[in-house]
């Protein structure tokens, strides 16, 4: 009689843990998400925009010049980062200086390289190159695509 109440009593453990959800993320799904809807936002916003082999997508409106900007390199911008809907979620009124080594988004220290100084450049960054799976704050959902334009005002 004892056997039976242990193994119904495991089954039903069994049972409740696997009818927990579980994090159902999948990387290789929402990068195909994420680039459907970049490249429907693109068409529809008439963008000219190049894709990277990273995933992200450029839009150089201005090349710059000068010397070749490495993650080695210090950059001060302007810029405003904006979801693929148009509410913008941050900006900078003033030059603001980042290292391209430090703490970045994946798609910043790939597309800023792409310009040299006084250029400008807009990123429309899949979300595994920018927060990914989590959100960072408010204004910003996780899995969220981000749509940057990007003055190059020095580099160091």
């Amino acid at each position: 009689m004892l056997k039976p109440k242990i193994l119904l009593g495991l089954f039903l453990i069994v049972g409740a843990f696997s009818s927990c959800k579980k994090d159902s993320y999948d990387a290789e799904k929402q990068a195909k998400t994420d680039d459907a809807l970049i490249v429907d936002f693109i068409a529809k916003n008439s963008i000219v925009a190049v894709k990277h082999s990273s995933g992200l997508y450029y839009q150089i409106l201005n090349p710059g010049s000068g010397n070749e900007v490495t993650a080695s390199n210090t950059v001060s911008v302007n810029y405003s980062g904006k979801l693929l809907d148009g509410y913008q979620f941050d900006s900078s009124s003033n030059p603001v200086s980042f290292s391209l080594s430090g703490n970045l988004i994946q798609g910043w220290k790939i597309g800023v390289p792409l310009i040299k100084k006084g250029g400008k450049i807009r990123l429309i960054i899949p979300s595994a190159l920018a927060y990914g799976n989590t959100s960072p704050g408010a204004g910003i959902p996780k899995n969220a695509v981000l749509d940057f334009t990007i003055d190059l005002i020095n580099v160091q």
